[in-house]
């Protein structure tokens, strides 16, 4: 079939195996040198293309099926902990938040820097 050259494995004609097979893809197969042993090439790209596109396929529909199993899927007791715990939280931060706003109002009362909620209120009373 081929030599082995410096270029590595070569076929019939003289050309390296890379440059055969692009040539194989670019000229159509009626173009290429018969000679018993040899397969059918064009029946070769076409059953290799049929395959790459069933691989294609077959994986496209994998990650859409998984992608749709993870949207589906009911939270489990993980999450639903992780969920309360981050409510409770919230919740507490809430009540320290109120906590230190009264104690703050408690100090600037004491010291008379409470501030009024209208600051022209002192102005219309006049």
């Amino acid at each position: 079939m081929g030599s082995r050259g410096a270029w590595g494995a070569t076929v019939r004609w003289g050309l390296p195996l890379g440059a055969a097979t692009l040539l194989l893809l670019l000229l159509p197969a009626a173009a290429v040198e018969k000679s018993p042993g040899v397969v059918n090439f064009e029946a070769l790209i076409i059953a290799m293309s049929v395959v790459g596109g069933l691989v294609l396929l077959a994986v496209a529909t994998c990650c859409y099926c998984c992608c749709r199993r993870k949207k589906s899927r009911k939270p489990d007791k993980s999450e639903e902990k992780a969920m309360r715990e981050q409510e409770e939280r919230r919740i507490r931060q809430e009540e320290r938040r109120a906590e230190m706003k009264s104690r703050h109002d408690e100090i600037r009362k004491k010291y008379g820097l409470f501030k009024e909620e209208n600051p022209y209120a002192r102005f219309e009373n006049n």
